[in-house]
């Protein structure tokens, strides 16, 4: 089991309790790993969106925002003039005392490596590297913020995450709806590609008939009958699925009675190609059954081209697969 990291498979307060208070989300994070996206994500769910707010003028805009009528969104971080974490956790605790509140935490992460690509290609200064390389500045801001990452509520790595990926794992924690039930988002992956990150639960399903070594289905993927048949044809297929089921059905109205609002349930293979696509295909249809709401992604098939189409959000538009790199 793996999740977008330490603490965003904790609950996030009972959804009928959260319609009744303001809600407060403040988002930080290393700088290049998404903050910007990830404030218009939210401003696009119907928040209120402040960059850059110092933390001395936060108490000044909660009395002049009403957060019961329209939810505020907020990204504070290293650029701020006046920032430091202990501050931010003395706001922060502030914050949620106030019971009239629902308060969350969101720090955005990204690996080193890719930090320092997206500065090197956007040509932008780290703002803590000061007359020091890229390198340093992260280093730098990554032991600043390493207090903040512990407190946080929900630590999204956009390592290897488009920005519709970002604005979805959003839109699954912080919709604004008033439906409570637990939203579900299913992928299939290689294993070969490394895990994702954003994974609540991760289910291997390299045991299953590999239809990769048969000549005429190696070209074809999961989502063709002929594939589909081949996996079935397994003698431990059905036992495989139906155990699983039994597995994720008392689990499914436990996440949601703790107010989970999103789950996400990765399934590898090898390739990414055959086996996890038509698993996938299965699970997310049974999840449907169950009534419950689900979006479906093949990593491997999507990044390959192997799929018609790019993906497509919640409003019905195409996505963009661009990676986050903004601030």
């Amino acid at each position: 089991m793996t999740s977008s990291d330490a603490r965003s498979s904790e609950p996030l307060g009972d959804p009928a309790d959260t319609a009744a208070r303001g809600r407060i989300v403040l988002v930080t994070g290393m700088s290049g790993a998404g903050m910007s996206v990830a404030l218009k994500a939210l401003e696009d769910l119907g928040y209120e969106a402040v960059d850059n707010l110092r933390l001395s003028l936060v108490p000044a805009l909660l009395r002049q925002a009403d957060p019961k009528r329209r939810p505020l969104a907020l990204v504070i971080d290293s650029r701020t003039r006046d920032f430091s974490a202990q501050n931010f956790l003395d706001e922060l605790e502030e914050l949620r005392r106030d019971g009239d509140l629902d308060v969350s935490l969101v720090f955005l992460d990204c690996g080193d490596e890719v930090l320092q690509r997206r500065f090197t290609e956007t040509r932008r200064r780290h703002p803590l590297a000061e007359d020091r390389t890229v390198p340093d500045g992260i280093q730098r801001e990554r032991a600043l913020l390493f207090p903040l990452k512990e407190e946080a509520d929900v630590t999204i790595d956009t390592t290897q995450l488009s920005i519709h990926d970002l604005r979805r794992i959003l839109s699954g924690h912080f919709r604004r709806d008033a439906q409570a039930a637990l939203q579900v988002f299913v992928t299939s992956f290689s294993f070969r590609q490394g895990l994702p990150r954003e994974a609540d639960l991760v289910f291997d399903v390299r045991f299953l008939t590999n239809p990769h070594y048969d000549p005429e289905l190696r070209p074809l993927t999961g989502l063709h009958p002929a594939v589909a048949a081949r996996v079935e044809s397994d003698a431990d297929y059905p036992a495989f699925f139906r155990n699983l089921t039994e597995l994720l059905r008392p689990l499914l109205p436990r996440y949601n009675q703790e107010g989970k609002s999103y789950l996400t349930i990765a399934i590898g293979c090898t390739g990414g190609k055959h086996r996890s696509v038509f698993i996938a295909e299965r699970l997310a249809a049974w999840l449907k059954e169950q009534g419950l709401r689900v979006n479906l992604s093949h990593r491997e098939l999507e990044r390959q081209g192997l799929r018609t189409g790019a993906p497509v959000n919640q409003s019905g538009n195409q996505a963009s697969h661009q990676a986050p790199h903004q601030g």
